[in-house]
């Protein structure tokens, strides 16, 4: 992964900290529910979010790196793999 990414992905992570914090601190102060699930919501946006970023780059460096060494089923192993785990979501 390279640095601009990993540097990306990070600063996000930081945010959903905070978003986690701040979840927590609105349960701790027993909030309006309905803004506790907006709030987790985004939580699980942000997430989703990260997620498509390192599938884009998995897709961009690993993935077109297996089908040029003649390893596409390795590929499509890992792929059906986060397939089958995100229609579990």
């Amino acid at each position: 992964m390279d640095e601009k990414l990993k540097n990306k992905i990070l600063r996000r992570l930081n945010i959903i900290k905070g978003q986690i914090d701040g979840l927590k601190n609105m349960i701790d102060k027993d909030k309006y529910c309905i803004d506790i699930l907006v709030q987790s919501m985004a939580i699980k946006n942000a997430l989703s979010g990260i997620e498509d970023l390192v599938l884009e780059n998995h897709l961009k460096t690993h993935v077109k790196e297996q089908f040029k060494n003649k390893k596409e089923k390795v590929a499509v192993k890992e792929l059906v793999k986060i397939y089958k785990l995100a229609k579990r979501k």
